[in-house]
């Protein structure tokens, strides 16, 4: 009889032998060996190919925390972040899941490694508000041009190919004026799109922030947003910026990586959530969740919350213990940023270039024994392997 195929009533006459109970045995530690050979990322299958509405707004409103208090920043001011997207690619196996925090440079993480789900946690309920204007922005879009005339409130330049590359993209609208009619038209697209699309329950204090935030990039302009500091790139010229080997990786870069992002906001995969790293629930609640899935995290973006966290006393050791509660693989890893001006204070040595940032690949596993084994006691001691 073939065990695959055969009925229950063979399986039961099969394993009176103790011979053909022994077959039994070894074919299901057969399975079970293969199932546990399979890759991380192939364990993420219990993930939902898409979640509702209602399933995503829960989980925006069930995981999130109380809002805190951080300076206000739209956009990302790390020039270094794509330097480590080609280590990123060769490190990390697609469809897993990824956590970040902050604004847009999460979309360029996510365009580079193709998650089957993301969540971005940040302390700023306005983070939040931002990432759901934007995923308004990339459902209700039709390309790339499409949507930067509809972030920054500038008509689409006639003529303007949709495979244009992303200097071409941006320099197309340098000269165009912000446009207040534009603007409240996406404004109103926005709103509706989240609120009645959506039926997301956002508050008239949520509208009114959602507004501000449209209505800061209507103001500055593409070539004039930029995010805190003197020294930082703006808009435009992050998006065409590179990594070390002269490639541009933004979510702007081409039409394929702005559809990568795409697709996730309408399938609802992209989660914004309020969130304190040291916090008791947000983390809490999507390590139960993707447990609950049979799913790993892949990449846990940072950036440099944890000078913060470690600057707040008992704040580090507890960033850490939520970490240590998420299902984490082999090959897990932390990407982590710091400032020169940073490095040059604590003393931190980093590898030479011109950049205002510097960007790192670690393992989560590593990093977690560091702690555990008392080798990581301050912040300093994440560049120093804790020696």
């Amino acid at each position: 009889m073939n065990i695959v195929t055969g009925t229950t009533k063979d399986l039961r006459v099969m394993v009176k032998s103790p011979r053909r109970r022994l077959i039994v045995v070894r074919f299901i530690l057969a399975i079970v060996s293969v199932l546990a050979s399979l890759p991380w990322s192939a364990r993420a299958a219990d993930l939902p190919g898409r979640l509702s509405d209602a399933e995503f707004w829960q989980i925006v409103t069930d995981f999130s925390e109380a809002g805190g208090r951080f300076q206000l920043q739209y956009m990302s001011n790390e020039d270094s972040l794509q330097f480590v997207i080609p280590a990123l690619k060769e490190k990390v196996d697609r469809d897993g899941v990824y956590i970040g925090v902050g604004t847009e440079q999460n979309f360029t993480y996510i365009a580079a490694l193709h998650p089957k789900l993301a969540f971005v946690v940040d302390i700023r309920r306005d983070n939040m508000l931002e990432h759901l204007m934007y995923k308004a922005l990339f459902e209700l879009s039709t390309d790339r041009a499409d949507f930067v005339s509809r972030l920054f409130s500038r008509r689409r330049p006639a003529n303007l190919d949709a495979n244009a590359s992303v200097q071409i993209l941006f320099g197309a609208f340098q000269q165009g004026a912000s446009d207040s009619a534009l603007y409240e038209h996406t404004l109103n697209a926005v709103l509706q799109h989240l609120m009645n699309n959506h039926e997301f329950q956002l508050s008239e204090a949520d509208t009114r922030t959602v507004a501000a935030i449209l209505n800061t990039f209507r103001v500055a302009g593409p070539y004039v947003l930029k995010g805190t500091g003197d020294k930082n790139l703006s808009y435009a010229q992050l998006m065409a910026a590179t990594d070390l080997e002269g490639r541009s990786q933004s979510y702007l870069a081409s039409e394929e990586n702005f559809r990568t992002v795409q697709l996730l906001e309408r399938q609802n995969l992209i989660v914004p959530l309020v969130g304190d790293f040291a916090g008791d629930k947000a983390i809490a609640s999507v390590s139960r969740y993707l447990k609950e899935h049979n799913a790993v995290v892949n990449v846990f973006y940072v950036s440099n919350v944890e000078r913060y966290l470690f600057e707040q006393g008992d704040h580090g050791k507890q960033f850490y213990a939520n970490v240590a509660t998420l299902p984490l693989g082999p090959s897990s890893t932390f990407i982590r940023s710091v400032t020169v001006d940073i490095s040059r204070r604590l003393g931190i040595p980093l590898p030479d270039s011109t950049a205002s940032w510097r960007s790192f690949l670690v393992s989560i596993d590593d990093c977690l024994k560091d702690v555990t084994d008392g080798r990581i006691q301050t912040y300093r001691d994440l560049f120093e392997g804790g020696r």
